[in-house]
């Protein structure tokens, strides 16, 4: 009777019409039938919790069962977060100016919080600078950030007033990246999420590097326009990157700079500051952490205790196994 309950909530919760456009994508660019790939569609959110967004991205359509169980799915990510990952800790990354008053020492930036400064304040902190970044507290996916520039605003007051009604409570000084990062793309910080793990014994291990990196537009987050493609242990780009959409470019459109093989500077330099920043908060174990390249070294963004599910897709790397077995190396999953 449990099961059956279970299967009854399971389906009422399954959103069936962005599957069904979700399959008919799938159906249409592989010569497919859209009810067989509905079908197996639901079977992989029961069988292996990979929801309609893992079946397309993780390209699971491809994949025999046993290839299918090595993938991290959306589900699975959620139970690492709830047993690693203790729910009043979390608070500390969630929110953006907690996690800045925290991990102050590594953004090598000045910010500053609009809800406990003065306006007098705001514009002290504006003087000498070109752009500043306004950024809604608990935002994510580079939903709630703007970049401003400060000769577009000459009356402050206008600026100051405009942070306070989109909720940007936090004001930071921009990022100058690395000028190799910006031959990526230069028109947003081009940055890493590290996704890490901190073990038993306080080491942390890196589980996946992926490179975001703007198309178009100021940020470069995937749900934004950006792209993504994965990073080796040395630094180096080592598949093409690819946008929501699913288009692959293998050199950057606007840029014209060649992805695969592009190495990212001060990447040792990166390694070591994970092990140091994921001991500040020990209880929050499985961090993906977004870190700028600046021009002397990484500097520290943000750290999401709600990592996303990056693997490479199969008709990329030419890999058909997924994340699980590295993450089992050190996890009990």
């Amino acid at each position: 009777m449990k099961k059956i309950k279970y299967i009854l909530k399971r389906l009422t919760s399954l959103n069936w019409q962005a599957m069904l456009k979700m399959a008919q994508k799938i159906a249409h660019h592989n010569h497919r039938f859209t009810l067989i790939i509905l079908i197996d569609m639901i079977f992989c959110a029961f069988k292996y919790g990979a929801g309609y967004m893992d079946y397309f991205e993780f390209e699971f359509y491809l994949l025999k069962g046993k290839e299918r169980k090595t993938y991290l799915t959306s589900a699975l990510n959620n139970q690492i977060i709830a047993k690693y990952n203790q729910k009043e800790e979390r608070i500390k990354f969630s929110d953006k100016l907690k996690f800045n008053q925290l991990f102050q020492k590594y953004l090598h930036r000045e910010y500053l919080d609009l809800k406990k400064c003065s306006f007098q304040e705001f514009q002290d902190f504006c003087q000498g600078k070109k752009e500043i970044v306004g950024k809604v507290i608990d935002s994510c996916g580079g939903k709630g950030v703007s970049i401003y520039n400060l000769s577009s605003y000459p009356n402050r007051k206008e600026l100051y007033e405009t942070l306070l009604s989109k909720k940007q409570f936090l004001v930071e000084e921009k990022i100058k990246q690395h000028p190799k990062m910006a031959n990526l793309y230069e028109g947003s910080v081009n940055t890493l999420r590290v996704i890490s793990f901190r073990k038993e014994d306080g080491e942390s291990v890196i589980l996946n590097t992926v490179i975001k990196i703007g198309n178009g537009g100021t940020v470069d987050n995937f749900s934004s326009g950006g792209m993504y493609s994965f990073v080796s242990d040395d630094g180096k780009i080592i598949i093409p990157a690819i946008d929501e959409e699913g288009k692959i470019f293998q050199t950057h459109p606007l840029s014209q700079t060649k992805i695969v093989g592009f190495q990212i500077p001060y990447f040792e330099e990166v390694k070591s500051l994970i092990q140091e920043i994921s001991c500040i908060v020990p209880q929050v174990r499985y961090v993906g952490w977004d870190i700028a390249i600046g021009e002397k070294g990484p500097v520290l963004i943000e750290g999401n205790e709600y990592s996303g599910v990056f693997q490479m897709k199969p008709s990329l790397s030419g890999q058909k196994e997924g994340l699980l077995p590295k993450y089992r190396k050190y996890m009990d999953i």
